[in-house]
């Protein structure tokens, strides 16, 4: 993953050489736009003409006089970009997903002009907090500079676009506040980026065995607890779900497991992510168009890992365990078929209809494992789950299901302050009788009518009383809402909610 340095200052900008620098402008209803000082005379002009009103991804872009024959200018290029309207004080959340998509545009700007690095002038009119403030646009800038470009060998040019070199973030007020927003900022999205460059990775160059290998490195980096459960291990603990996916595989299951135990734990969360790393649909084969696209059914592993990789960094007060089980879904000769019948590790049998409903059988092993042996508070699994939930809810927001009000409401919260919105949906016995089989405990699909919520009912036969939520993110890890910090293919959603909801974790029972 490329590296941007990001620094932070209360100097003078015109004591710094910069290819762009940059100030936000508020569109203000038939008012010249808001805007700073530095800048007021250039907007006031723009606006004068009609030319410049502070709309959303609006640039005025001016050029400043060279001083003099031998001293270079501070700035090549100044632009003030337009962040639309805002209010603040009627939703704050909206305004901090309006400054991640300011540093998009910002993002975009700086690979129209090719500058290798920027100067973001910190707005001091858009709200109290220069902490969120230097967060969330942080967050967009590096979000939108985002790229992948391990595999272009032979097509990659001398003048593509590499990216930002350094970004520095300039301010006249609180200095402390700005940096510590800056550091949450890189974190988070450096995180997400990780996650993004997981899902990439073709079924080829990303196995079980990565994500092992991945794990293994953040715990010596960072101090974390890893432990990787193998084949032979699988096969003695009776979890049948992750074996019987993995039947037709030449690549062994693995369950990957990170854990961080601060010394003062107030509270430990388990978080338990999918990591399909390709999805052929096994003997209930797929289609072949769009095919292709199931290397990214590990999106949930990968966003519980790079959230991981967050949580090393931080430190946080409340212990976090993460488990991945991992496998690929193929239809080999020793494939699971439709109509057998399983033992998954808590003793619950399960019919198999469809093999190609496969990531809630590798939950299940998970879920109940990781309970039974780390008794966590609560748990959260997330994974590309159904195309159910594409049908109700679209690309716009994630699926949640829950057993818990709080839980659920402190990730509707976690959710909507990291710009990933989840929307809740119904659990009742009337799905949970939708996945009654006649010859087993359970079947592992309940039919077209509510199929993201019938996977969810299976999940729930292996949670029992413990705190639990499921997040199903198949409409959301690509494909995800357009935006200027969102690229096309795979998004990394999940890793900031999950941070926004560690960060700001209540200790306390959940009822």
């Amino acid at each position: 993953m490329k590296k941007t340095r990001v620094t932070s200052t209360d100097k003078p900008v015109d004591s710094f050489e910069t290819d762009l620098l940059v100030y936000l402008a508020a569109e203000v209803k038939d008012k010249m736009p808001q805007c700073d000082n530095a800048v007021m005379a250039q907007v006031k002009k723009s606006y004068a003409l009609g030319d410049f009103k502070g709309k959303k991804g609006e640039k005025l872009f001016y050029y400043p006089q060279v001083p003099g024959k031998n001293k270079k200018p501070g700035a090549r290029r100044i632009i003030v970009l337009g962040i639309g309207k805002t209010n603040p004080k009627k939703d704050v959340t909206e305004t901090w997903d309006i400054l991640r998509e300011a540093g998009g545009h910002m993002a975009q700007t700086c690979e129209k002009t090719r500058a290798k690095d920027v100067i973001v002038c910190q707005p001091d009119f858009l709200m109290p907090d220069p902490e969120q403030v230097a967060e969330t646009l942080l967050e967009g800038l590096l979000l939108g500079d985002y790229r992948f470009v391990k595999y272009k060998q032979i097509s990659k040019k001398k003048t593509d676009y590499p990216g930002l070199a350094a970004i520095k973030f300039a301010c006249s007020g609180d200095i402390k506040a700005v940096r510590r927003g800056v550091k949450k900022g890189k974190i988070a999205a450096q995180a997400a980026c990780a996650a993004r460059d997981m899902a990439h990775e073709p079924g080829n160059g990303w196995t079980s065995a990565d994500f092992a290998g991945f794990a293994k490195t953040l715990a010596n980096i960072h101090g974390l607890n890893y432990r990787c459960i193998e084949k032979k291990e699988m096969e003695k603990l009776g979890m049948g779900g992750i074996l019987a996916v993995n039947q037709g595989s030449a690549i062994p299951p693995r369950m990957v497991i990170l854990e961080y135990q601060p010394e003062k734990k107030t509270q430990t969360l388990l978080l338990v992510g999918k990591g399909v790393t390709f999805d052929s649909g096994g003997i209930s084969l797929k289609p072949a168009a769009g095919m292709e696209d199931m290397k990214y059914d590990m999106c949930g592993g990968a966003a519980v890992l790079a959230a991981m990789q967050a949580v090393g960094e931080e430190k946080p007060n409340v212990g976090v365990v993460a488990i991945i089980p991992a496998t690929d879904n193929m239809s080999g000769s020793g494939a699971v078929r439709p109509g057998d019948i399983i033992h998954h590790f808590n003793g619950v049998t399960s019919e198999i209809v469809n093999t190609d409903a496969e990531g809630r059988m590798i939950l299940a092993d998970a879920l109940a494992y990781g309970i039974k042996t780390f008794k966590p508070d609560c748990v959260v699994d997330v994974a590309t789950l159904t195309g159910a939930v594409i049908i109700g809810l679209g690309h716009h927001f994630t699926g949640l299901i829950s057993n818990n009000d709080t839980l659920a409401q402190r990730l509707e919260t976690a959710g909507k302050q990291a710009g990933e919105p989840l929307w809740r949906l119904p659990l009742n016995k009337n799905y949970k009788e939708q996945i009654e089989s006649k010859v087993a405990d359970i079947k592992n699909v309940g039919g077209k009518a509510g199929g993201t919520i019938t996977a969810a009912a299976y999940l729930s036969n292996f949670v029992g009383k413990t705190p639990w939520a499921h997040m199903d993110i198949a409409g959301t890890a690509w494909d995800f809402t357009k935006k200027a910090y969102i690229p096309k293919g795979p998004s990394g959603t999940g890793v900031r909610t999950f941070l926004t909801l560690i960060r700001s974790w209540e200790k306390g029972k959940l009822k």
